[in-house]
Parts: C-alpha cells; sequence; structure tokens
C-alpha cells in the first residue's frame, strides 16, 4: 500500500523523505568540519565536503567504502567501547587519535569524535564521525637539558672518588698523599662550589657531572681532558 497525500500534485512520504535527505546534505556540506555518517561495521553512508577533501576526492567516491581503508586508528581500546556500549545498549561518545594521507600525499594527524545515534537503544547505531586536524601529532616530551661537566682538579677528582668508595678522611689522605685537614679543605671547598649540603651529594654530582665514570666499579675518575 502505497502512503500519498490526498489531492492533485500529491507525494508520497518517499518523495518528501527525499527531499529533506538532499537538504541534509546541501547543509552538512556547508559545515568546515569534516563529518561522516558509517554504518557501525564501517561503511561509509554519508560524507560531507570537508571530509571528502581531506583526501582530495568527491563525496560520492567515498560511499560504501570502509571508514579505516582512510584512516589509521591509534586508539584501538575505541573499537572496543564501541562494542561495548551496542552491547549495553548505551548511546555513548567517544574519540580516538587519527592519522591519514591527504590528496597531496602529506601526513596529517586529528581526532576523530565518534558517536553512536539511533532512534531506539535496541537498534544497531550508526556512527556519526567527526574529524579534528592537528596541525602536529603531539610532541613528546623535552628532555631535561645535560649537567655541564664540572670543572675539578685531578687531586679533587681523586678525592671524590674515594669519597664514592666509602673510604674515610684518613683514609683518603693516606690514598691521595695528603693530610686529613688537607682532604677536609678540598672537600669544604668542593660543597661551596657546588652548593651541596655534604658529601653524599658531592658523590651525586660528581657522577651527574661527569666528573666520576659511570658504570665502573670502584670508583674512578672519568678521563680528564
Amino acid at each position: 500500500m502505497q502512503l500519498t497525500d490526498c489531492g492533485p500534485g500529491a507525494t508520497t512520504w518517499y518523495d518528501r523523505a527525499v527531499v529533506w535527505r538532499n537538504r541534509t546534505l546541501r547543509l552538512l556540506d556547508h559545515i568546515p568540519v569534516p563529518i561522516a555518517v558509517c554504518e557501525f561495521g564501517g561503511r561509509i553512508l554519508i560524507v560531507n565536503r570537508a571530509m571528502a577533501a581531506e583526501f582530495g576526492l568527491l563525496t560520492g567516491q567515498l560511499h560504501h567504502r570502509k571508514i579505516l581503508e582512510f584512516f589509521t586508528l591509534h586508539d584501538r581500546a575505541t573499537l572496543q567501547g564501541l562494542a561495548e556500549a551496542v552491547r549495553l545498549h548505551r548511546r555513548s561518545q567517544f574519540a580516538a587519535r587519527v592519522s591519514w594521507t591527504t590528496g597531496d600525499g602529506a601526513e596529517r594527524h586529528g581526532e576523530m569524535t565518534v558517536a553512536l545515534t539511533s532512534d531506539t537503544p535496541e537498534e544497531t547505531p550508526t556512527l556519526l564521525l567527526s574529524l579534528r586536524t592537528l596541525d602536529e601529532p603531539a610532541a613528546a616530551p623535552a628532555a631535561p637539558p645535560a649537567v655541564p661537566r664540572a670543572e675539578v682538579s685531578p687531586t679533587e677528582a681523586r678525592i671524590l672518588a674515594a669519597a664514592a668508595r666509602g673510604a674515610t678522611t684518613a683514609q683518603i689522605a693516606k690514598e691521595i698523599g695528603l693530610t686529613p685537614d688537607g682532604v677536609n679543605y678540598h672537600l669544604t671547598r668542593l660543597t661551596r662550589r657546588w652548593h651541596v649540603p655534604n658529601r653524599t651529594a658531592l658523590v651525586a654530582r660528581a657522577y651527574a657531572t661527569g666528573v666520576l665514570a659511570a658504570d665502573t666499579w670502584p670508583p674512578e675518575p672519568a678521563c680528564m681532558e
């Protein structure tokens, strides 16, 4: 049975649906944000011009193709979240990091927002996708600046190496050929110069600044140029 309006020039509900569909598509094409509507399995139903332009294509060239033919998904947990939302009849929204290659071969990065839509919770939803483009991928945290190598005399380096081995002041004095007071004099000068409170901090600073050789036991002064 065909549903029609009565009277001359009557149109079917199907004709009206086509009119509203075309109006919706024209509206989408005026939205600058890349948008697509897909089946839950990823088959593209509708895209606007902004989405097609990302790949240098016309909108019709994307129809019925899989959305993941065009995007690399970097958040696989999003797929699991979508499946779980459908199982629980939830209409949730998810965001995922994606990358893609434009029509001119440039690599781009962005965030895809995925919303589940349907008339009733029991129906298999469609996916409403919108794309936010980022100029560059998220930058890795900057490495901390290198600590400049400290300037020490050969005698100070030998004292620090002995202190790192746990030698007492008397033992250091005997090894280096100084008096205990002479050892304390050098250690005091180093703590003031490096602004550290004690012998433990001196040793830590000596390793951090390359005065003592790393990965060496027993501790030894690094090669001094």
